[in-house]
């Protein structure tokens, strides 16, 4: 079996390459970050081999699916994704269209292309990692948010194509993990505690992406604020602006 994933060299990405590597699958592993990258694939041996891609530029993006041509994927996880936080008018455009080529673009032009070009092994399934704010709102991280919502709406809308051509679709909307993206955008202090490890997220994963599932809010804290989220939005903000808007010290990009 052979899969691919975004973002692989640290976080959930790093987690998701090691558990599906465990499981006998033949791995490539696709990050900007190349040191990381590089022990990754020197760790895995030929079971894990790496492109560096940088997901913010998309001739780079399209050197990636060269790469891989002629390969015949059974998993995808777009999982690359960056963040912005603070007061949306101190965030330098340049960080916005950083955040939307990573998190939006590539993710696009990456799914519609594999299934165009037949890249997909029949009874395949892509992967979208989006983010819990799709529910609950994130004051203080606007076009993070408005970018995973963006992710989530394009898998909603190619579901029913892409099963067309044999592909099925999983959206999944993570809260926040014990990783360095998490602890560099959270507020000064704040605890750990409560986020789940990027190694057991991974395992929920995979685990629902081998049934048929559409969604995955993973862990009973992501769906409980799911729930809350659905149900009082305007509460679900106003608790995300209190916990972590108000205690930001400023952008973070």
């Amino acid at each position: 079996m052979k899969a691919l994933v975004t973002g692989a060299a640290k976080g959930l990405g790093r987690a998701l390459t090691e558990e599906l590597l465990q499981r006998g699958y033949e791995v490539i592993a696709a990050d900007v970050e190349t040191e990381r990258l590089e022990d990754l694939g020197i760790a895995h041996g030929g079971a894990c081999s790496i492109r560096f891609a940088d997901m913010s530029n998309t001739s780079s993006v399209l050197r990636l699916l060269d790469s891989v041509d002629g390969v015949k994927f059974d998993l995808v996880v777009l999982n690359a994704g960056v963040s912005a936080t603070g007061k949306f008018e101190e965030i330098p455009t340049f960080a916005y269209d950083k955040l939307i080529d990573i998190n939006l673009r590539a993710p696009i032009v990456l799914a519609s292309s594999l299934v165009r070009l037949q890249a997909m092994a029949k009874g395949g399934k892509i992967v979208f990692v989006s983010s819990l704010s799709h529910a609950m709102g994130y004051p203080g991280a606007s076009v993070y948010s408005a970018s995973k919502d963006g992710l989530a709406q394009y898998a909603k809308s190619v579901r029913k194509p892409f099963k067309k051509a044999g592909v099925r679709v999983l959206t999944v909307f993570p809260g926040p993990m014990v990783t360095e993206q998490a602890e560099k955008h959270a507020p000064p202090g704040s605890s750990a505690e409560k986020r789940m490890a990027p190694e057991k997220m991974a395992r929920i994963i995979l685990a629902a992406s081998r049934r048929r599932s559409r969604e995955l809010y993973p862990g009973y804290r992501a769906y409980a604020a799911m729930l809350l989220g659905k149900t009082f939005p305007t509460l679900a903000t106003r608790l995300m602006r209190k916990g972590i808007f108000d205690k930001l010290d400023g952008p973070v990009y």
